[in-house]
Order: C-alpha cells, then sequence, then structure tokens
C-alpha cells in the first residue's frame, strides 16, 4: 500500500540576524508498509518516531523524498486532489486530553472531520462511531471533563475513524493512559483492524505494546532505521546494538548484552558524523565515525544498517524464549 523513498524532513529554524543549523528529524528514510498490515516503529525520545508518522501521511510535509499510495505519488498531490487522497489517513494522537477541544461537545469532536453531509447523516454517523468504540449516544452531548481517560481515547479513535480511512497513524496510543485501561484500548484497536481491515503504524516507546501487536518493526534512531524486520525476528534476534539495548531494558528478560544505553540521543542539528550511533556503542571501530552505514538484507524479512553486525552477532546471546508473549493471538 505504501512504499516511502529517501524521506526527509528537516526543520529550519531563522533569527533576525542568524540562519540555524536545521533538525534533521528524518535523514533518508525508507520502508513499505503493506495493506492490513500493523507496522510498529520503536526508538528514544528524539529519534523521529512521530515524525515519520504524521511526515507519511503529509499532516507534516517532507522536505525530500517520495511517498507512493497504491502506486499513486502522493507527495506530487496537490489542492483539491490531495485533499480527497488525504481522506485516506488518520491519526490517533498521545494525549487525548490535548487532543480535544474542551470547549466542544463530543458530537462536534467526532463529526469535525465530516464534509458535504446533512444534520440528519451527520448524526447518525456520530451515533455510529461511538458505537464502535463502545460508547452509548447519550454520550454525544458531554464534554472532554465529563470523560475518563480511557473514553477520551475512544472518542480520539471514533473521530479518527469516521470517515472510514484505510491508514491510521497510532501515535502513543496508550502512553497517557492508566495500565489498567490500556489493554481495552489495544484490544479495541485490534478489534477495529480486523473489522475495517485497517492498516497502522503503531508508534510505540513500549517495547511490550509493539511485539504483541506489530507484524513488522522499524528501529529509529535519531533520525534514521536502523533496523527492520517480522517482529518475531527481531524481537528474537536483533542485529543492531541499538535495538539490542532497548530490548535488553524490558523488564524480566535476559539481557542480550552487557551494555545498557547511556546518554540521551544527540542533538538533530549536529548529529554524529559516520553512524549516528557511534558515539554510544560498545562496537564502534573508526569506520563507524567515518561512514555511514548502509541498510543490508539478512533474510527476506530482516534489515540493519551496522558496519559491525559480525561482532554484534559473535557478542550476543539469542534467547528464543524472550519472544514468547509477543505473538499475537
Amino acid at each position: 500500500m505504501i512504499e516511502v523513498r529517501h524521506l526527509v524532513k528537516h526543520y529550519t529554524r531563522r533569527s533576525f540576524f542568524v540562519k540555524e543549523k536545521p533538525i534533521r528529524a528524518l535523514d533518508d528514510v525508507n520502508f513499505d508498509i503493506a495493506n492490513r498490515e500493523v507496522f510498529g516503529v520503536v526508538g528514544e525520545s528524539g529519534s523521529g518516531k512521530t515524525t515519520l508518522g504524521l511526515t507519511t501521511i503529509r499532516f507534516i510535509e517532507p522536505t525530500q523524498g517520495k511517498i507512493f499510495v497504491d502506486g499513486v505519488d502522493y507527495t506530487s498531490l496537490k489542492g483539491k486532489e490531495f485533499e480527497r487522497f488525504r481522506k485516506r489517513f488518520s491519526v490517533v494522537f498521545q494525549n487525548p486530553s490535548h487532543a480535544l477541544d474542551p470547549n466542544w461537545s463530543v458530537s462536534r469532536i467526532v463529526s469535525e472531520p465530516l464534509e458535504s453531509v446533512t444534520q440528519k447523516e451527520k448524526e447518525q454517523m456520530v451515533f455510529d462511531a461511538l458505537n464502535e468504540v463502545g460508547l452509548p449516544k447519550s454520550f454525544a452531548e458531554r464534554r472532554p471533563h465529563e470523560l475518563s481517560g480511557g473514553q477520551k481515547q475512544r472518542v480520539a479513535i471514533a473521530r479518527a475513524l469516521i470517515n472510514k480511512p484505510q491508514f491510521v497513524v497510532l501515535d502513543e496510543p496508550t502512553s497517557a493512559l492508566d495500565v489498567s485501561i490500556q489493554a481495552q484500548i489495544l484490544n479495541l484497536l485490534v478489534d477495529l483492524q480486523e473489522k475495517h481491515n485497517l492498516t497502522y503504524m503503531l508508534i510505540s516507546h513500549d517495547l511490550n505494546v509493539v511485539g504483541k501487536l506489530s507484524d513488522r518493526v522499524a528501529v529509529m534512531y535519531l533520525g534514521k532505521i536502523v533496523e527492520i524486520g517480522d517482529t518475531i525476528e527481531l524481537f528474537r534476534s536483533p542485529l543492531h546494538p541499538y535495538t539490542q539495548a532497548l530490548l535488553s531494558s524490558l523488564p524480566g528478560k535476559k539481557q542480550f548484552l552487557e551494555f545498557s544505553l547511556v546518554g540521551d540521543v544527540p542533538s538533530a542539528k549536529d548529529p554524529p558524523s559516520g553512524c549516528r550511533f557511534h558515539t554510544r556503542c560498545p562496537y564502534a571501530t573508526e569506520i563507524c565515525k567515518r561512514e555511514e552505514p548502509k541498510m543490508l538484507a539478512f533474510g527476506d524479512t530482516h534489515s540493519v544498517a551496522c558496519h559491525n553486525t559480525h561482532l554484534v552477532k559473535q557478542k550476543a546471546v539469542q534467547h528464543p524464549e524472550r519472544i514468547g508473549g509477543f505473538e499475537r493471538a
């Protein structure tokens, strides 16, 4: 369904006297997403996950690159053609309390994306959307302050789906919710995907969530995808030291490595030369400082960008039991 090629997003800030260095949020990102796939995106804060999701669907305009949707060059569309095409896409944002206008009724919030429908049609579509997310029609006239966190997120999901999109970006859809509510929202999203044949991009820092729901996973570091592959294979045998470090942080799991991530992600204004992870990598050699690694395939469903994968393989410990709880039902 979606093919992304050489996607770039730079933010340039200008002061009155000086043009600052651009923030390189995305740099030469490439990936495909198949119809009905759940495509997970993981990485630390500042890795570019949210920017990737919003740029892929042109809620944020890319600086460079191409996005093809069912063979159509989505990046070239303009005006009414672009507006019509963009209805294929939607977003569920991280914090429903910030995403919902506190002065609007639930009915107005959910119906906001609708165009060219009668009042009667709009009312019925709102009721249907609320029913799909498990809320009674009596909620239509409530305001956000009258809702719990889980109910707010259900309203946000209803709004995201009211136009019958094909592709939905889920940007940390449960991170702002109580643990007791998270599973309910995740189960709802799975049910809706199966019912409506949806394609998801699931952005999350929660590896357990991504592991359980995603078909494939992309690991991002400082605006780059450093590893991508089938979820079970990637979780079982990660080939990039950054991926291994992330997975080693899972509570109650045996570690792949004898190191853990220290320090913060470097500045996207001035990323390290060569491999952007070399400043935090225990396997870094001189070539890592000089040359950016290319994405290389390891089998049909697994690719990694690392100069020293042979060293990573030698020192990593495989733990097949780690994946046990991550297989999709």
